[in-house]
């Protein structure tokens, strides 16, 4: 027999039982590997269906506590949290985002306070504000205005960052922001907090349900395409992320997922620097809807769509599956 080919050499000796399979996985599920986010509603004692996400709610910020136990608990590291902002408390320059007491900012102390072993993740962006639906300040012809935008976005990363989150999270997409927030945060004293930039953030078809679920759905005039990137395209994705980086972004996300493990694995090899997907709520509705009509098992579904993400490169997957995820990977 020739070394190095069959029958010397059959492959299917390492698929052969369970444990063999386990002792020679190449990568792993772990998880401390996912970010949970949660969605924040006005009121008391509130749990809020999202008809878009089936099993996902919208919480009120007196029963977060409970659910980030239940994080910590399932060995989950971290939560994202989204608000669904009082359409009364909505304007078209999204000062809401500035108020010390906001959603956001109750609900980040609330958690810290319960659970302060728990990491807590927070989205700086305008969207869950405003009443047109975009990220930023908009001008009379609908366009996104970038400094303006950035100067609003450094006051709403201080007050959550002064309410105790330990990672801000800017989806905005506006150019200059990272280097902006972080000059902000070393100034404040806020030299711990971290920054995971959405540095490649495609102008997507898979956020529908997201914004469903902050309130932003029907409120969008026209669309994001001139501050998302272009699906299109890879090596801009490469430059968006070495920029955030030299900005002072301490990890880069890469949104959405699955249709762009190309682009996690591009931005994992080429800087090695943590590296997260964010498997949106259009990702997270297929799966559960898929299962739900019998075209695959739902947790073989989950995992293996996962492990994908770990298989590019990703240090960490925020996925809308991740209590689920971690309570099968605990078994």
């Amino acid at each position: 027999m020739t070394q190095g080919s069959f029958p010397a050499v059959r492959m299917r000796r390492g698929r052969s039982s369970p444990w063999m399979r386990a002792m020679l996985a190449e990568h792993r599920l772990h998880p401390s590997d996912l970010i949970w986010p949660l969605f924040i509603c006005d009121g008391r004692s509130c749990e809020e269906p999202i008809g878009a996400l089936p099993g996902v709610s919208r919480w009120s910020v007196d029963r977060l506590a409970a659910q980030a136990r239940l994080a910590a608990d399932a060995g989950i590291p971290c939560l994202a949290l989204f608000p669904n902002t009082p359409n009364e408390l909505r304007t078209d320059d999204g000062r809401e985002a500035l108020n010390p007491d906001n959603l956001m900012c109750r609900a980040i102390k609330a958690i810290k306070d319960a659970v302060p072993e728990i990491g807590v993740l927070t989205d700086v962006a305008l969207d869950p504000y405003t009443s047109h639906g975009h990220d930023g300040i908009v001008d009379a012809k609908g366009y996104v205005l970038n400094d303006e935008t950035t100067e609003v976005l450094v006051g709403q990363a201080l007050v959550q960052a002064e309410a105790g989150t330990d990672i801000v999270a800017p989806s905005d997409m506006m150019d200059g922001r990272v280097a902006a927030i972080r000059s902000a945060l070393e100034q404040g004293g806020h030299i711990n907090t971290a920054i995971m930039a959405y540095a490649a953030k495609y102008a997507s078809a898979f956020y529908g349900p997201f914004r469903e679920a902050v309130g932003s759905l029907g409120r969008l005039k026209g669309d994001k395409k001139t501050y998302q990137m272009d699906s299109a395209n890879r090596d801009e994705a490469l430059r968006e992320v070495a920029l955030d980086l030299a900005e002072g972004a301490d990890m880069v996300m890469v949104k959405p997922g699955l249709p762009y493990l190309d682009i996690v694995a591009a931005v994992a090899r080429e800087f090695r620097v943590p590296t997260f997907a964010y498997q949106v709520s259009g990702e997270y509705a297929m799966i559960e809807h898929a299962a739900a009509a019998g075209a695959g098992e739902r947790d073989a579904l989950i995992l293996e769509t996962l492990l994908a993400f770990k298989r590019a490169g990703a240090a960490g997957v925020l996925t809308y599956h991740a209590l689920d995820a971690a309570r099968l990977i605990n078994g």
